[in-house]
């Protein structure tokens, strides 16, 4: 039994011992009785009871814990242990107050070398010569700077180990960031690959996303047209990257085409050789490719004729051209006293009198006969066929192109001179 009582007695002096030594626990009262450990009285904390538990546990010969202990109702004395701890790092701060300054000194000189860098125009500008790209790679580059300036910074306060913690949170607040803006990625993403590819260029006439109109400018997020009647047209670069273009102005040279119909009784070899006649002999039509003629289907009172041509897009609108020789070859084949056939309608009346049916209308004779061929006189409200009118280039639309490419020249990613993805350009 003396023994007993001399181990219960050694117990209880082990875990008097151990509380005196820790912040908190030293208001505790412990008895034991035959290895039952109780434990009594008031804890600010509801934490230092669960630990006053945990370390009484831990001395050799306790058989049980009884934990009686409360936890403090008073203001004034729950708020101690938060206010010892506030002042805790308070002082730690100012402890590491002069560590910081030197490590926040390090990190704005590795920054500020890094921007001396890239607010240089060599050599960024030598191993790029897309603007964009070459912004791109000085941002790519301060960004490096200010992550070694960081890197440098943890080292000298001996936290480095946080910097895996730091990146692992950016990165994966980066995904959530991506996600939610795929689109805008997507779209500056095609930004950059334009202003590589080069599809086309300032003042080039396209066509693509179901819109035609002039280049004026692509930007780091839309690709800016403005169509034949002066309006502005906005396509996501996004879109234009995966869009079919189709660029009528890369090759000077460009073929227009429209078909004519002529009665079906008409000599159509002689109808061929006049509009291919005709259209050759107009001056803004080139001679190399040379005009086609061709029948391109026959119908129950109709011979529908196929004709083309080659024009200089420098020198020559394509509208303007196309316009004047479909009323030169109208003007031409009328001449020659070709007719361009009405719709004819046959009506069937019911259970009454059968319609007589008119007859048809003869051709008015054109010139001195109806057979008078090419050479034949025109007639005179008509318009001769060498009588052209003005087709140059109309440049209303291009002239205000200029004016806001001139307004605004630091947004533009297109190169005026440059070569393209398909290489230099015919006649360049």
């Amino acid at each position: 039994m003396g023994d007993q009582v001399t181990a219960d007695d050694q117990i209880r002096s082990r875990i008097q011992t151990i509380f005196r030594e820790i912040e908190g626990l030293n208001r505790i009262f412990v008895t034991v009785s035959a290895g039952v450990v109780t434990l009594s009285g008031q804890v600010e904390e509801a934490a230092l009871a669960n630990r006053a538990e945990e370390l009484a546990s831990r001395v050799s010969g306790v058989v049980a814990i009884e934990n009686r202990l409360t936890e403090q109702t008073q203001v004034s004395e729950r708020l101690k242990p938060v206010i010892g701890r506030f002042e805790r790092r308070v002082q730690q701060t100012l402890d590491y107050l002069p560590l910081l300054l030197v490590a926040g000194l390090a990190w704005l000189a590795i920054g500020l070398l890094g921007w001396f860098v890239t607010t240089r125009v060599q050599p960024w500008n030598w191993l790029t010569p897309n603007a964009f790209i070459a912004d791109l790679v000085r941002q790519t580059v301060w960004l490096a700077f200010l992550m070694l300036g960081a890197l440098v910074a943890l080292d000298i306060l001996g936290a480095t180990a946080v910097l895996g913690t730091v990146l692992g949170a950016v990165g994966i607040i980066g995904l959530a960031i991506g996600f939610a803006v795929k689109d805008t990625v997507e779209n500056y993403i095609a930004s950059i690959l334009l202003s590589v590819r080069q599809p086309f260029q300032p003042r080039d006439f396209i066509a693509l996303e179901g819109m035609e109109g002039y280049v004026i400018r692509l930007t780091s997020r839309a690709t800016i047209l403005m169509d034949v009647d002066g309006n502005h047209i906005r396509i996501p670069n996004a879109a234009v990257f995966k869009a079919t273009i189709v660029n009528y102005t890369r090759n000077p040279e460009r073929r227009f085409s429209f078909e004519l119909g002529i009665a079906a009784d008409s000599q159509l070899p002689q109808a061929l050789a006049i509009c291919h006649d005709t259209i050759e002999a107009l001056h803004f039509v080139l001679d190399d490719p040379e005009p086609g003629a061709w029948i391109e289907k026959v119908g129950d009172s109709t011979v529908v004729i196929g004709l083309s041509g080659w024009i200089d897009q420098t020198r020559t609108d394509f509208v303007k051209a196309r316009s004047e020789a479909i009323r030169t070859v109208k003007t031409a084949l009328e001449a020659a006293g070709i007719a361009l056939p009405a719709p004819t309608y046959r009506l069937r009346v019911e259970d009454g009198e059968a319609v007589p049916a008119l007859p048809k209308a003869k051709p008015r004779p054109q010139g001195k006969s109806a057979g008078a061929g090419a050479g034949a006189k025109p007639p005179a409200d008509s318009g001769a066929a060498g009588d052209v009118t003005d087709t140059a280039v109309d440049q209303a639309v291009l002239r205000k192109i200029d004016d806001e490419r001139q307004g605004q020249r630091g947004d533009d990613l297109l190169s005026g001179d440059a070569e393209d993805e398909l290489g230099a350009r015919p006649g360049a």
